[in-house]
């Protein structure tokens, strides 16, 4: 992954100086590597998804996979301004995107909380615009939800889990809660980036603070 140290890379771009981007969509392969499930919509009625950002998505990817109850997981770029973005463009830091998982869930067998619980404990969600050694607004930590309910879950979780933080010494939590922006999917070699190089990279780390 890239890591910038240029302050630059901290701000966010406004309207008039994000990339405008192109009408042309992403094409992906519609088949997770891991799981061979569809990575696209539509889903089952069952299903439920939410979007997570928390830091390099390659790891973050990987930690959603493996959670019983995930049915599908893609990455890919969202609470920005720039249309069907490139990596290379998100990485400019000119497009305002996030680098994020989509998580898509069955609720019978994994609830939300149990997701927000295994975010929460996933990343350090103090530090702002970057995660560990990656640094620009596509690091920041983020949740976006599909429904009012599941950003009132959100935000509670973000107040206790500032308890936790607090008690150990950590700042305040950084997290941006909103509704889900348009979801772009990232190129395909970035899906399922760790299972298909098993020693890749991967930055994430969480504080040790339990939920």
């Amino acid at each position: 992954m890239f890591s910038f140290a240029s302050n630059s890379r901290d701000n966010m771009p406004t309207e008039d100086t994000a990339l405008a981007g192109r009408d042309e969509v992403m094409s992906v392969n519609n088949s997770h590597y891991v799981s061979q499930h569809p990575i696209q919509a539509p889903f089952a009625e069952h299903l439920q998804q939410i979007i997570f950002g928390l830091g390099c998505f390659w790891g973050a990817e990987k930690v959603f996979w493996q959670t019983q109850g995930v049915y599908t997981t893609a990455v890919g770029y969202s609470a920005g301004l720039t249309r069907n973005p490139t990596y290379q463009e998100v990485c400019s830091g000119l497009t305002a995107h996030n680098e994020v998982v989509l998580v898509v869930f069955d609720p019978k067998i994994i609830s939300l909380q149990s997701l927000l619980t295994l975010f929460w404990e996933s990343h350090d969600p103090t530090q702002g615009m970057r995660q560990g050694n990656d640094r620009g607004t596509q690091y920041r930590s983020g949740i976006y939800t599909f429904s009012a309910q599941q950003k009132e879950q959100a935000l509670q979780s973000r107040a206790h889990y500032q308890q936790q933080l607090s008690s150990n010494g950590y700042g305040d939590i950084t997290t941006e809660i909103i509704a889900a922006a348009p979801f772009y999917y990232a190129e395909d070699y970035h899906q399922q980036y760790l299972a298909k190089n098993p020693g890749g990279y991967c930055g994430l780390g969480g504080t040790g603070t339990h939920y």
